[in-house]
């Protein structure tokens, strides 16, 4: 078997209305989805996580064509350079793209033996794979709010309990002021009863000072973590000092948390790691070195197949994964987005990822970014054409 062909189209997947980050406005995010084709007539899907990586990944099809799709590790070393020296320069885009194209390698490899990308990975230990429900401020472009304080976001969790039997979330309460993030999680906890799960994600929005303040205040509250309260790993550090909350970070550092203490977990994507291979060893070393592991939310089906398998046979990966699926209004596989119901989204039983591309879908969507540009995560509504700064307190 060897690969024909290689089709590569940016898209946008927005959400239903932009929440509020560190950075602005999230809209909703850009991707690249990614189409490998054998010779055979097998189509394995990927997905790199930014839009800008498409021509990265596009600069690889000259090298690929013509391999067999089966031996990633030497189309690995076709389109990657020196790993270590990759990572440390100011270019590691060709890590992140392989990582998206790679997902689609396994895609083929289970397609073409017949069987779900889980039984490839050695068996499923758990066929229903845990995620968080989400929470957020949320303020349309025009400055109209969908949830702007403590009480809408209560219920706003109580509807998704009541509608979804959701009793695991996380969100963002990020608008600048200590004192209504301490409100909405103690109002939270109170409606949501004891044995609810909460866990936070600041986006580093905090000073150090404010985070101790903001940490001691909501220990009573039972959050079962907190995501990058501040901007640097030594930060952290000295946080820990402070709190007995865990801390958790989108920076997959493993050796430097193992030497600081913290973070706690890693909260990633599989091409950010360099695909599912690489994924897979990175969460067995943190597993051995007593480092937590999820998935990061935002991506399309393509991605969140990807940790739903990976995550129904690794035994490690037992904690929820975050999720914005509930927001988001598109998608590019057919029957997407997931939605979890009672806190899980069932492993797809399909050979390889078990999901089919959505043609239509995936025109619609690359329409839009075509005719609207990737999605813009810094849009500050009181600073328009002005980038925001942190800490916001």
């Amino acid at each position: 078997m060897k690969i024909a062909n290689i089709r590569v189209t940016p898209v946008n997947i927005p959400l239903e209305v932009p929440i509020v980050w560190t950075g602005g406005l999230y809209p909703g995010t850009s991707k690249t989805i990614i189409e490998v084709e054998t010779d055979e007539g097998i189509v394995g899907l990927g997905e790199a996580p930014s839009s800008r990586l498409a021509t990265t990944v596009e600069s690889f099809i000259p090298r690929l064509i013509g391999k067999d799709p089966l031996d990633i590790a030497v189309l690995e070393g076709l389109c990657v350079p020196p790993w270590q020296i990759v990572q440390n320069t100011d270019d590691c885009s060709p890590v992140v793209a392989f990582g998206g194209l790679e997902i689609a390698l396994w895609d083929i490899r289970g397609k073409a033996w017949n069987l779900p990308l889980y039984k490839l990975l050695g068996g499923a230990v758990r066929k229903e794979i845990p995620f968080t429900e989400y929470f957020s401020f949320r303020r349309g472009r025009d400055g109209s709010w969908r949830e702007s304080n403590s009480q809408e976001i209560v219920d706003y969790c109580l509807k998704m309990h009541e509608e979804h039997g959701s009793t695991y979330f996380e969100g963002k309460l990020i608008r600048g002021d200590p004192e209504l993030e301490i409100a909405t999680v103690r109002a939270l906890r109170e409606a949501l009863g004891p044995k609810a799960m909460i866990r936070l994600d600041s986006n580093m929005q905090w000073s150090l000072a404010t985070a101790r303040y903001v940490l001691r205040e909501l220990e009573p509250s039972n959050v079962r973590n907190y995501e990058d309260p501040v901007a640097t790993f030594e930060e952290m550090a000295v946080l820990r000092q402070h709190s007995s909350i865990p801390f958790s970070s989108h920076v997959p550092d493993l050796r430097r948390a193992v030497a600081l203490g913290v973070p706690d977990t890693f909260v990633t994507n599989f091409a950010v790691l360099g695909g599912i291979s690489r994924a897979i060893r990175f969460i067995g070393a943190c597993e051995a070195m007593g480092v937590g592991f999820w998935c990061y939310s935002g991506d399309a089906g393509i991605c969140t197949a990807a940790y739903l398998h990976v995550t129904a046979a690794m035994p490690s990966l037992h904690e929820p994964s975050q999720s914005l699926l509930r927001w988001q209004i598109g998608d590019v596989i057919q029957g997407g987005p997931f939605k979890p119901k009672n806190n899980v989204v069932p492993v797809p039983e399909g050979p390889g990822l078990g999901v089919e591309l959505d043609r239509d879908a995936l025109q619609h969507w690359h329409r839009h970014y075509v005719d609207t540009g990737p999605m813009d995560h810094y849009h500050v509504p009181e600073r328009p054409g002005r980038f925001g700064r942190l800490p916001l307190g």
